[in-house]
C-alpha cells in the first residue's frame, strides 16, 4: 500500500470519528454532518481511484 493511500485511509478514519461525534451531540449541526459526509466520500473516491489505477497499471 502506498503512503498516499495510507494517509488517505487515516484521514478517512478521522473523519468517520468526527462524523460519529457530530451525530451524537445534543444539538447536532446538520450542515456540519453533511460537510463531514461529503469530505469522507471525496476521500473514499480518491482512495478507490488510486487503487484502481494501481491495479490497472500493475
Amino acid at each position: 500500500m502506498s503512503d498516499r493511500v495510507f494517509l488517505l485511509m487515516e484521514r478517512h478514519q478521522k473523519l468517520d470519528e468526527a462524523l460519529r461525534l457530530a451525530r451524537h451531540r445534543k444539538a447536532a449541526d446538520p450542515f456540519e454532518v453533511a460537510r463531514l459526509k461529503k469530505l469522507k466520500l471525496a476521500i473514499k473516491d480518491r482512495i478507490a481511484g488510486l487503487l484502481h489505477r494501481r491495479k490497472a497499471f500493475g
